[in-house]
């Protein structure tokens, strides 16, 4: 995963304030875009180099994230970081975006598609 590219993409998002703004949309996109790519190297990242901060805006795209890559193992990650990150989880409402991703991880595998 090219960690680089991560942290600029999370710079403009940063930077833009309105939810609905078009910036947004295309942070988003790019953020996904780049997290599905090589999901053992975002795995790996989450393990390893993720601060808070960005735990926190993945959260943002997570079901998009599941929706294209229905990978079970991410999402464990993901939501193990929670111990780690216990004020962003609070402040952000994570565990609501863990479950949400865990309810399209059981429809992908209930439909059909699976996950890894």
């Amino acid at each position: 995963m090219d960690v680089i590219k991560f942290r600029e993409i999370i710079k403009q998002r940063e930077e833009t304030d309105d939810e609905w703004d078009y910036g947004v949309e295309q942070c988003w996109k790019q953020e996904v875009e780049l997290l599905t790519k090589d999901i053992p190297s975002t795995i790996e990242f989450l393990k390893n180099d993720c601060t808070a901060e960005e735990y926190s805006w993945i959260s943002e795209v997570l079901d998009d994230i599941v929706e294209l890559v229905p990978s079970q193992e991410l999402v464990q990650c993901y939501k193990n970081l929670m111990t780690k990150f216990p004020e962003e989880c609070s402040k952000y409402n994570i565990a609501g975006s863990i479950e949400s991703a865990e309810a399209i991880l059981r429809w992908e595998a209930e439909h059909g598609k699976g996950g890894n």
